[in-house]
């Protein structure tokens, strides 16, 4: 292979890959709405079931089902066979994975697992093959071509049915109302899980470092704060340090479109009352919560006499690029 083949070939894999993954956004219909519904309604377990380079891609689907609310296993189509089948009952749904859709070790077990009751979703790039005839519902992950050179080995069409996979489970999350909580549930461990286990007092922004304002102060000496600080809002506190309001680059920016003059005014007159807030004992992944409920990045911590601490955005819960450096009991 000639000097820079390598790179143009890798280039052409990656184009081949990526456009088999958006060639499958249009084959996304009905059937897929119906395979969401199966598996959010079912009381029992996905059975996710492959043989080859499809039983792997099988078990990431399963580990990314199961972490995110789903529960799931993986059962090998030939173990099947020898009496693994044992596992599967009529509330459990399976998956089952074949390009061509007539792998014979998984179409053998497909007539027991009708036979048990459960319901079967087919994952195929064959939608009038032998497993989607016998599926309650096809989902057709087909590709144009195999990124190999020989088009043999599976490489597009493993792609496309991940890609199909972590659809599947990103819709399941919304469905089921998985939040971050949930998330840290089943991540107890790594950076992220002991991140959102930490308490907001950890990483809170505290001090000299908050941008505020007393009660009854001018709003251009406000906002001179908001710039100095140059968080994009300034809070106001009363005498005893208690949180009165807030007022941001949006509420200013609004004044203005209104063409309302505040310049003779104190911060009381245009500031927004009762901002949203958050105790400093609460979790990150409850903080995360209420961001995410309120579509807002940033909360105000007070303590219970509403006392103003500090405040908490949220790149600072999800790392500014850093790690993790505080030990959590």
């Amino acid at each position: 292979m000639k000097k820079g083949q390598s790179i143009t070939r890798a280039k052409d894999v990656l184009r081949i890959e990526a456009e088999g993954i958006l060639h499958l956004i249009d084959k996304v219909d009905i059937s897929f709405e119906k395979a969401v519904d199966i598996i959010f309604k079912t009381k029992g377990r996905v059975i996710v079931t492959g043989i080859g380079k499809s039983g792997l891609i099988g078990k990431k689907i399963v580990a990314t089902l199961t972490s995110t609310g789903t529960p799931a296993i993986f059962l090998h189509p030939v173990e099947g066979m020898h009496g693994d089948l044992g596992i599967v009952t009529k509330d459990d749904v399976m998956l089952a994975i074949s390009n061509s859709g007539e792998t014979d070790e998984l179409n053998m077990i497909i007539s027991s697992i009708r036979k048990i009751g459960a319901r079967l979703i087919a994952f195929t790039g064959n939608p009038s093959s032998t497993l989607a005839r016998s599926s309650d519902v096809v989902i057709d992950v087909g590709v144009e071509k195999e990124a190999c050179p020989f088009g043999l080995a599976p490489t597009s069409s493993t792609t496309a049915c991940l890609a199909m996979g972590d659809a599947l489970a990103a819709v399941l999350i919304e469905k089921r109302k998985f939040n971050q909580s949930d998330f840290y549930k089943f991540h107890p461990a790594g950076n992220l899980g002991q991140r959102l286990r930490a308490k907001v007092r950890d990483f809170m922004i505290t001090g000299t470092e908050i941008p505020k304002v007393d009660s009854g102060t001018p709003v251009m000496q406000a906002i001179e704060e908001m710039d100095k600080g140059n968080k994009g809002f300034v809070l106001i506190t009363d005498k005893k340090n208690r949180l009165a309001g807030i007022l941001t680059d949006g509420d200013l920016r609004r004044f203005v479109r209104r063409g309302q003059n505040f310049q003779d005014k104190i911060i009381d007159e245009v500031m927004t009352p009762s901002p949203k807030t958050i105790e400093e004992d609460a979790s990150l992944a409850q903080t995360i919560e209420y961001m995410q409920k309120d579509e807002i990045t940033t909360l105000v911590v007070v303590n219970k006499k509403k006392q103003l601490k500090g405040y908490i955005h949220l790149h600072d819960i999800l790392g500014r690029g850093g790690s993790l450096k505080i030990s959590v009991v």
